[in-house]
């Protein structure tokens, strides 16, 4: 692939929804499905002839790599969803993982991966493989990321604390799993990765001290998803980009330097403001609030439609590529799934005629 390919899907008016959670549901029996490959990449596909695109993605599930490194270290099933490291594991965690990756995958990760391999053997879609980013996983294994991570960008080491040595740690391991797991994916035919990195934003990573000269954010987030981006350009595969979190212009350029072929945005940002820094050959991808198409009483569907429609009328006025979508993926909540279709439905299908309205 390359970035024209993307650049042509943007020109075409493509819209999309990160939806096979949505389609996953309407299932008898979705947890089944998460652990047959076969199976879940019938899901994939059937979500991306549904919205009519080309791209199928995988199902996003970004606690599938915290729950694989987990298992290998030892931690009971029933502790890991809330689970964080209470010391440094030490150095000889990592070899512990690097032996536990190479004995049979955890049920759930084996069908990931062969769902990306479903789309690539049988279909004519182009297929997407789905990660979490490593410093977002790292955010995940840690009771309280924020002090260390604050430290660090103060000046304090490894030697100099032990949150920092654990912080630091966690992510050592965190980059392990995730870069095991994309080339599980590449190797079963992925041409793209999505990859969500939604803690790397200033709750995570102070502005004050980026503003104060402070490389925090290129030594942590951005280093390691470099890291996954040479492992990609090493087979000629794309890399898709998200981040949901709260941002300033400064992280939005760090990571336009990974040079993803799609950058996707949360909600938060106005993406025509953003066309401003981001350069024209990446692709611009939401950023309509899919995390609260739940809810009538926080969004509506005529609110989703007129949305839509503004994000389309003011991308065309600054004349970046842009693909209308979904901010993050669009999960299914039990008993909100015709509301959160219908949302769905409403930004893919609806016609935007007439004066574009004032900006919010």
């Amino acid at each position: 692939m390359n970035c024209q390919f993307y650049l042509d899907l943007a020109r075409s008016g493509l819209r999309m929804p990160i939806g096979a959670d949505l389609v996953l549901h309407e299932k008898s029996d979705p947890e089944a499905i998460l652990r047959d490959g076969e199976a879940l990449g019938r899901v994939v596909e059937e979500t991306a002839r549904r919205y009519r695109t080309p791209l199928a993605f995988a199902h996003m599930d970004l606690s599938l790599e915290k729950t694989v490194l987990l298992e290998i270290l030892g931690v009971p099933a029933a502790d890991i969803p809330l689970y964080h490291f209470g010391g440094d594991p030490g150095p000889e965690a990592a070899g512990r993982v690097k032996e536990g990756l190479r004995k049979s995958l955890n049920p759930a990760l084996h069908a990931h991966i062969d769902s990306v391999g479903y789309i690539a053997r049988n279909t004519d879609l182009v297929p997407i493989g789905m990660t979490i980013g490593p410093f977002s996983l790292m955010t995940k294994l840690l009771k309280d990321p924020i002090t260390p991570i604050y430290l660090a960008g103060s000046g304090m080491t490894a030697e100099d604390d032990p949150d920092v040595a654990l912080m630091e740690r966690a992510l050592e391991l965190s980059l392990l799993i995730v870069l095991h797991s994309v080339a599980a994916q590449i190797q079963a035919g992925a041409k793209a990765i999505f990859m969500a990195e939604p803690a790397a934003n200033v709750v995570y990573v102070s502005p004050r001290q980026i503003e104060a000269g402070s490389g925090v954010f290129e030594r942590y987030p951005i280093a390691s998803d470099r890291r996954v981006k040479a492992l990609l350009d090493q087979h000629g595969v794309d890399l898709i980009f998200h981040c949901c979190g709260e941002l300033n212009d400064y992280m939005v350029r760090q990571f336009t330097t990974l040079k993803p072929v799609i950058l996707s945005l949360g909600s938060s940002r106005k993406l025509w403001e953003d066309a401003r820094i981001v350069p024209k050959d990446i692709v611009l991808f939401g950023n309509l609030p899919s995390k609260h198409f739940y809810s009538d009483a926080v969004v509506s569907r005529e609110q989703v439609k007129r949305q839509a429609c503004e994000l389309l009328r003011s991308m065309a006025e600054v004349g970046h590529p842009f693909i209308l979508g979904s901010e993050c993926d669009v999960l299914n909540v039990p008993g909100s799934t015709a509301i959160i279709r219908g949302k769905v439905d409403a930004f893919v299908r609806c016609r935007c005629d007439g004066p574009r309205s004032a900006q919010k």
